[in-house]
């Protein structure tokens, strides 16, 4: 497994779930110190996630010089001292009109993410795995989502004010149904995916790659000085727009065809190996590039 050495890199952005975090949602030590390392040595780390600002693990936001957060696949980007946002692309109403409209008869479930809070229908808050969560994820949902007695008559109330919708379908070949539908419904979405019991929408002007190239911008850095990492199909066009797009080895093949090379899975301190040898670092900390 080889990657190359780049001596221009000034940014890292990292996906969160299934790629620095392991299955059980946690940081290894492994990640945390090349993230630490990194940081040292004057690069940018940030966070790119389809996770809402309150669900970001303190693990990983709490490391010092981790100053900015993509969240909601692109939606809203936070500076995370004072969880300020500095840029936000919610969904239209009519958007959002349409897709309650697409799912009418099809078993599913939403999130609704408003202000950095994601929402659930109280029903699958309670029982994450009815709709198809992992093992792992349910623990994750019962402790993130606000629970709702009516998540359709919640939609509809802040309908101007979402920064985006999951819909929770367990069965596969309603997903299938339903993204063909919401694809060729005449509203422009940006739809993705980071697991397989999802279908996550947004704006259109949304998406991990707008909300990094925003973020480039505001600090001077252009993308080719940026590495990615990533494990899933939300995670696409952040690894194509960047310099060295990296993909994970539990990755999609989806995001695998588009990164430049590979690392180690997730489980393997995969994110870990990627930064070192991206980097030049030797076991130990030492620097290939100056040796």
């Amino acid at each position: 497994m080889s990657i190359e050495v780049k001596k221009n890199i000034r940014c890292i952005a990292l996906d969160l779930d299934g790629t620095t975090l392991s299955d059980a949602k946690s940081v290894s030590e492994g990640n945390r110190k090349a993230l630490e390392e990194a940081v040292t040595r004057g690069i940018c780390v940030v966070v790119a996630s389809g996770r809402a600002l309150e669900t970001l693990p303190a693990a990983v936001t709490a490391i010092p010089g981790i100053e900015y957060a993509i969240t909601s696949n692109g939606a809203a980007v936070y500076r995370l001292k004072d969880k300020q946002c500095i840029r936000r692309v919610m969904l239209q109403g009519e958007d959002v009109d349409q897709i309650l409209e697409v799912t009418k008869g099809y078993f599913c479930s939403y999130e609704a993410f408003l202000q950095g809070v994601p929402y659930g229908q109280k029903e699958y808050v309670e029982d994450p795995a009815r709709f198809g969560a992992t093992p792992y994820a349910v623990q994750y949902i019962q402790s993130t989502r606000q629970g709702v007695e009516d998540i359709h008559a919640f939609i509809r109330e802040h309908r101007e004010e979402l920064d985006g919708l999951d819909l929770i379908v367990r069965d596969e070949q309603d997903r299938l149904s339903l993204r063909e539908k919401l694809a060729a419904c005449g509203r422009s979405l940006y739809i993705t995916s980071s697991v397989p019991n999802r279908i996550e929408l947004t704006s259109p002007e949304a998406g991990k790659a707008s909300g990094l190239c925003f973020l480039l911008e505001r600090l001077g850095i252009r993308p080719e000085e940026t590495a990615a990492f990533g494990d899933a199909d939300n995670d696409i066009d952040m690894l194509k727009v960047s310099g060295c797009g990296i993909a994970v080895a539990n990755a999609t093949e989806g995001c695998k065809a588009a990164a430049d090379c590979l690392t180690k899975s997730n489980q393997e301190d995969g994110v870990a190996y990627g930064i070192r040898e991206i980097l030049g670092i030797r076991a130990g900390g030492s620097d290939t590039t100056r040796a």
